[in-house]
């Protein structure tokens, strides 16, 4: 008998392997982009951090914060709670704070930091970690369980 050619992409599709579309394609990445969202706003939710309407929005590596919180610490903890997340890029944090305060300053955790080290820097006291601790919780657990990286909050001090 031998070898009979056939048109590959023709015929029955028994085994369910064929490339998928550009359409579909989108939709699946539109399906996965929904449940990043649903997951980080799970995620805020869960950290207790109170803000009002809260709904995510997430698209290519982006997160849209937006709903109402009292307080600027309340917003600030939002954002960082959701850009501290493997796969989120950046956060456009739109929530509306009630009773606006100037922002904080972010700071991105370098290898061999800590706590105390970054006070030092940021406040020229190595004893003020517990400001930098409280303004990230409850992000953060355990003021020695920082890692390169991680954005922080640092809050002016009183």
């Amino acid at each position: 008998m031998g070898l009979i050619d056939f048109i590959k992409n023709a015929g029955e599709k028994l085994f369910g392997d064929d490339e998928p579309t550009a359409e579909e394609k989108a939709a699946e990445r539109q399906a996965k982009e929904q449940r990043a969202a649903e997951a980080l706003e799970r995620l805020v939710k869960k950290m207790n951090i109170q803000v009002d309407n809260l709904d995510v929005k997430f698209q290519s590596g982006v997160a849209t914060l937006y709903g109402q919180t009292s307080d600027q610490a309340t917003a600030e903890r939002a954002a960082l709670t959701v850009g501290n997340i493997r796969g989120v890029a950046q956060v456009d944090n739109r929530i509306e704070v009630l009773n606006p305060e100037p922002e904080a300053v972010y700071y991105t955790v370098k290898s061999g930091d800590s706590l105390s080290k970054i006070a030092k820097a940021q406040y020229g006291d190595a004893m003020k970690y517990p400001t930098i601790f409280e303004a990230n919780r409850p992000m953060l657990q355990d003021p020695d369980k920082i890692f390169p990286g991680q954005v922080l909050r640092i809050p002016a001090l009183n």
